[in-house]
């Protein structure tokens, strides 16, 4: 596999981890000194830092594990990557991707079965969220690992209030 696809692979497990709001997984993505920081656009070429940086694959672990939201009863989330920019130096690489999230909610079956009718996928699927991912990564011991990552909002975001 070539150094390219190994450092898309990443962001792939990146994406599944946050998806499956798994923390350890997405943080042993990171190296221990890592930065991780959330932007929001300001203007056509400009955004401005929300919050402060996580540090570390700890702290992005602890992160997914305690800040963000559970998903619903029939609920997940599911990341799209798309248009991958990437740029390999010996050991260091350089990835810039498009991103969507889409928020999914399936509907119950009703106990006594779907109606007449009914046919296909039943619920819900709504775009929440996209922009770009912006990262930096190195390969240590046969390994690529996040050094820098950089989430590009195309919207504002709201933190909760301490």
């Amino acid at each position: 596999m070539s150094d390219e696809r190994k450092v898309q692979e990443v962001l792939a497990r990146y994406v599944r981890a946050t998806d499956k709001r798994d923390g350890a997984a997405q943080g042993a993505l990171f190296t221990p000194d890592a930065t991780v920081q959330i932007y929001s656009k300001t203007g056509p070429d400009s955004y401005e830092p929300v919050g402060a940086p996580l540090i570390g694959g700890d702290a992005v672990r602890y992160a997914v594990e305690n800040f963000m939201a559970p998903h619903p009863e029939r609920g997940s989330s599911h990341h799209v990557t798309a248009d991958h920019i990437i740029e390999v130096e010996g050991d260091r690489a350089h990835m810039n991707a498009q991103f969507i999230v889409f928020r999914i909610l399936s509907d119950a079956r009703p106990a006594d079965g779907w109606p007449v009718g009914a046919f296909g996928a039943q619920g819900t699927v709504q775009p929440i969220e996209s922009g770009y991912y912006d990262t930096e990564l190195r390969n240590i011991g046969g390994e690529w690992k996040i050094t820098r990552h950089h989430i590009l909002l195309d919207m504002a975001m709201a933190l909760p209030s301490a």
